[in-house]
This record gives C-alpha cells, structure tokens and sequence, in this order.
C-alpha cells in the first residue's frame, strides 16, 4: 500500500433486484454502525436499476459509503437507446463511475478510444473515474502483460487534463483472475503495481489510487496489501454479501492502520 486512504470498491456487477439492493446496502449500513471503519473509503456499485433505492438508504440511514455507476456513455444525451449519461447519475447522488472494465471491453466492444472518451466525460462531470486495466491469460503466458497495460493507461490518460488528475484511480483487473477464483500471486500483483505506478509518474498522475481486483476474498486480501503494495480493492462475487464484503474492507483498514 503505497501510503493513501485505501478504497475498497463492491461491484455488484447484473445481480440483487432493487429490493435485494436495498437490503443489502442496509445490512452494510448495520454492520458499519456496530463495527465503523476508520481509514477506508467504501464505495458500491449497484446496477443501473437499483442506483435510486441503494443512493437514498445511503442518504437517509447515512451510511458512510458512496455509490458507484458501473458504466455510462460518453454522450451527454441524446438518441443512444439503453444508455446512461454522466447528468442522469448526479441526479441520483452517484459520484464513482467504473469506466472500461474487463466485461465491458470484451463483451460490448468498449474499445480502447471509447475508454478514453468516457474517462474524459466522467471527470468533467465532476465524477471520479475508476479506469480498469488488465490483460488476459494469452497476453500474461507472453509475458507482454507490462506492454499491454501500459497501451492501456497511455491511451486514456495521455492528455488527460491535470485539473482531473484528482478525479482518477486505476483497478488492475487481470482478465484471467476475475470470477475463476485464480488470484495473481503477491509477487504479480507487486510487480504489476510497480508497473502502473511508474506509467502514471510518466503521466504526472503520482497520486492516483491503484487497485486490485480478480478472486479477492477476505483471506487473500490481506496478503495482496500489505505485500502486494495494492491501495485497496475491486471486488466482485464478495461483495455480494454483507459480511465478506465488509471483511475486505476490514482488513485494508486494519493493514492501514499498521503501515502509517
């Protein structure tokens, strides 16, 4: 962990309908009270349908968390049929947008220009941008998985504005670690943040956070911390429930804690 706040993000991805959204945002909100966390950020990224339900309990319950969009398009309005614009998720309190995963890219065609595109309308819309990047199992057994990431974060951050530098973080997202239940060794992950680091100096984005995400678990999480020098979290199928998704959390908070 390379000194900053840590940020644990759930992203719960195509599953809990609104009213199972809403119930587990409340057990996050009980869970917190009893147990508070003092270090981390935590962040929830619940599907378009149930952003409105999950952003009210977490303004009238204040719970300490933030909401995230797991996508939006690049356009502020217009004839684009099924999507989302940046204005629609600040109507509704959403303040993080995951921008380019791994699902997104290789399912829907989200190119590496589009990324870029989309970066840029999140940040100007005074919305904080998490940039995936993360390359397959052909790309890591090549070992051109530095190369790889590398094109990624040039190709949306080269001339990136520095007034939105604030607005970036980076989740590193190994495509092959994601729901497999593979989780790139503490070694990998140490040398892949190095990596990222040193193309975001190149960039003069020194401050940005650099996440892990692929398999994390409660029992992994805290290895890939304070080993793996991961600023937190992108969490998939943990954050699905209360209890290993706040065991995660937990966990960065305490690493926290003993590395300051």
């Amino acid at each position: 962990m390379a000194g900053s706040k840590p940020l644990v993000i759930g992203n719960w991805k195509m599953n809990l309908d609104f009213v199972e959204a809403v119930h587990l945002g409340q057990q996050i909100g009980v869970m917190l009270k009893v147990k508070p966390v003092e270090h981390t950020e935590i962040v929830v990224a619940p599907p378009f349908v149930d952003l409105r339900s999950v952003s009210s309990i977490v303004q009238s319950e204040r719970i300490p968390i933030a909401v995230a969009a797991q996508h939006v398009n690049d356009h502020e309005a217009g004839a684009h049929t099924g999507e989302i614009s940046v204005p629609m998720l600040k109507r509704l309190g959403v303040e993080w947008v995951l921008v380019g995963h791994s699902e997104r890219r290789s399912l829907y065609a989200m190119n590496d220009d589009v990324v870029a595109a989309t970066l840029r309308t999140v940040v100007r819309g005074s919305l904080r941008a998490v940039l995936c990047v993360g390359e397959s199992l052909d790309v890591r057994e090549a070992a051109g998985e530095n190369d790889f990431v590398r094109a990624q974060l040039e190709s949306a951050l080269h001339g990136l504005e520095p007034k939105y530098h604030e607005f970036v973080t980076v989740a590193y997202e190994p495509i092959w670690a994601i729901g497999t239940g593979l989780t790139a060794s503490v070694g990998q992950v140490h040398d892949m943040m190095s990596q990222i680091r040193s193309v975001l100096a190149s960039l003069s984005l020194t401050d940005a956070r650099v996440l892990y995400g692929g398999s994390v678990n409660d029992e992994n999480a805290e290895g890939l911390v304070m080993e793996g020098d991961v600023d937190g979290f992108l969490v998939g199928g943990a954050s699905l429930k209360a209890e290993s998704f706040l065991a995660i959390v937990q966990t960065c908070d305490g690493c926290y804690a003993l590395k300051r």
